[in-house]
C-alpha cells in the first residue's frame, strides 16, 4: 500500500466517522427528545466510567494484576461518589489517593 493510499484511507474513515457522529446531532438539533431518552442519557457518563474501571480491574491479568493502590483509589472514588453524587469530586479523590499511594510505595 502506498503512502497516498494509506492517507486516503485514513481520511475517508475519519470523514465517515465524523459524519456518523455529527449527523444525528445536526438532524435532531431542533427537535425535543422524549423524556425517557433524556432520563436514559443521564446514565451514559457513569456507565462508561464504570466500564473503564471494571476493565482495568478485571483486565488481562485478572485480580492478581491489580495493585493495592489502585484498589484504594477505586474505593475512595466510590465512597466520594456515593456521598457527594459528584463525578468530578469522585475522580479527583480517586486520583489523589492513587498518587499518594504510588508516592508512598
Amino acid at each position: 500500500m502506498t503512502v497516498a493510499a494509506a492517507l486516503a484511507a485514513v481520511l475517508a474513515v475519519g470523514a465517515l466517522t465524523y459524519a456518523s457522529r455529527a449527523g444525528p446531532i445536526l438532524l435532531l438539533a431542533d427537535r425535543t427528545m422524549p423524556h425517557s431518552v433524556q432520563r436514559a442519557l443521564r446514565y451514559v457518563g457513569p456507565a462508561v466510567l464504570s466500564a473503564l474501571v471494571v476493565s482495568l480491574i478485571a483486565g488481562g491479568d485478572g485480580v492478581s494484576g491489580v495493585d493495592p493502590e489502585e484498589v484504594a483509589a477505586v474505593a475512595a472514588g466510590c465512597l466520594v461518589a456515593a456521598r457527594t453524587k459528584n463525578l468530578i469530586a469522585a475522580l479527583a479523590a480517586g486520583m489523589c489517593v492513587l498518587w499518594l499511594g504510588l508516592w508512598l510505595s
